[in-house]
């Protein structure tokens, strides 16, 4: 990993979410690409440079996300009234609508985003750049990453130094299980485009692989490069992350509240320190602090998050209205052209419909091969009483080497409908020695179920 030149800004890099639901990877992913290109005019040429130029504008991703994507919004609107043949315009008003999505959990705005790129290429078809890097991104944050790959690879074609393209060919290699692929991109990219960005995802593939102390060392030395409170928060706000996927509460603890005291409004840090204050029985601060956090941003995994700690204090009532609050958001995504098949299937093998669960895993298996859909796949099938067949895609989840105590745990109860004593022991143990807190639902069922084995619990 190459030091980044202190000159070259990098703006609030893109969110690889280590998935406490799984779920929405590549829809907060591109958050680097649109602010950038709100704050700091539209990414490609001549807004997104080459080496040894200047970077994009500072602080775009605190502009942003302060709520000026709205204002953003109406004065473009207004100058591309008076200026329709403005293809950077039209790009940029693309880029800020998928902003608006990612910081209200509205994702009506994305139709509205591919109707301005397309019209960004109507009006420029041939080396525009800036327009493909942004259907790359919209076609992340709707989960089509086939269509994210092709078009950052059509952006790249034209600027191959693109920081958001290249960065979102990484989160599409790795969405679709290319993960060989995703490696070759992040070293590519590393050499050619160092920053922020790029070293996040470095740290994240290495992270999949089973390489924490790699992926520790990146995202240290990203911390040491970050300028700008929006970026140390997304470094510190990952390093919690990892910490508390190997269930070091203090380091966790630690690094979620740097990410907050360099930007107080960071909401995956202030859901880290939620769980933080859960996992050490602080349940009152923790409810607080999840509340909070969907008061402000009621997406499907801060929701899950939040009603899985009221179900595991007996508040099922009040668990029942976050879910449907994100089932809601599911069926608004689906109606915005979002795939929500995996956030679905993981949702109704916990909470819901186990044949609709398997019905939602096998259709997004179909379109791609990640850990995180062989896992869902596999649990699907367990809860559907079919454990023969999950064992299998379980066991797929884990064998790039991914330290992921929820992954093992899934592994272990399936081994153990079947019987497979010694296995399901192993496991279980597995998953309780990585991450004791891994769910305030399925640690306790894991330690149960590990006890009733007679192992150590």
């Amino acid at each position: 990993m190459r030091a980044v030149p202190t000159r070259r800004r990098v703006p609030w890099p893109p969110s690889l979410t280590r998935l406490t639901a799984a779920a929405i990877v590549a829809g907060l992913s591109v958050a680097l690409t649109i602010a950038a290109a709100v704050a700091g005019g539209v990414l490609g040429r001549p807004a997104d440079p080459g080496p040894g130029e200047g970077g994009t504008a500072p602080q775009a991703y605190g502009q942003a996300a302060g709520g000026d994507t709205a204002a953003a919004i109406g004065r473009l609107q207004r100058h591309l009234r008076a200026q329709p043949r403005d293809a950077e315009s039209w790009t940029t008003l693309g880029l800020a609508y998928v902003e608006r999505a990612r910081t209200t959990a509205d994702p009506s705005y994305y139709p509205k985003s591919a109707a301005a790129l397309k019209r960004a290429l109507a009006v420029r078809p041939g080396d525009n750049d800036g327009a493909h890097a942004g259907l790359a991104a919209l076609a992340a944050a709707r989960h089509d990453f086939g269509t994210a790959l092709s078009e950052a690879d059509a952006s790249l074609a034209v600027n191959p130094y693109g920081q958001s393209a290249l960065a979102v060919r990484i989160d599409a290699l790795v969405e679709l299980g290319r993960y060989p692929e995703a490696m070759a991109a992040a070293k590519h990219a590393d050499a050619v485009r160092p920053g922020t960005p790029v070293f996040t995802r470095l740290a994240y593939v290495n992270e999949l692989y089973g390489r924490t102390g790699e992926a520790r060392r990146i995202l240290t030395l990203a911390a040491s490069s970050a300028t700008g409170p929006a970026d140390q928060a997304y470094v510190h706000d990952q390093l919690g992350e990892l910490a508390w996927n190997g269930g070091d509460l203090a380091a966790a603890g630690r690094e979620f509240g740097l990410a907050l005291r360099h930007d107080p409004g960071h909401l995956p840090a202030a859901d880290g320190r939620a769980r933080v204050e859960a996992a050490r029985g602080r349940t009152a601060r923790a409810l607080a602090g999840h509340a909070r956090v969907v008061a402000a941003l009621p997406l499907p995994q801060y929701l899950t998050g939040y009603g899985e700690l009221l179900e595991a204090r007996g508040r099922t009532a009040d668990a029942r209205r976050q879910y449907a609050v994100a089932g809601s958001w599911s069926t608004l995504a689906r109606a915005s052209g979002v795939a929500t098949d995996l956030e679905t299937a993981l949702f109704e093998a916990d909470h819901g419909d186990a044949a609709t669960a398997v019905a939602a895993a096998r259709a997004e298996w179909g379109r791609r091969h990640s850990v995180h859909v062989a896992d869902a796949l596999g649990w699907a099938l367990h809860a559907s009483g079919r454990d023969a067949e999950a064992l299998p895609y379980a066991r797929k989840a884990l064998a790039t080497g991914y330290r992921n105590a929820s992954f093992r745990y899934h592994l272990g109860m399936i081994e153990k409908s079947l019987g497979k004593r010694s296995a399901a022991r192993r496991d279980l143990a597995s998953a309780l020695g990585l991450d004791p807190y891994f769910s305030p639902l399925h640690a306790p069922k894991a330690r149960a179920a590990l006890s009733a084995l007679g192992g150590a619990s």
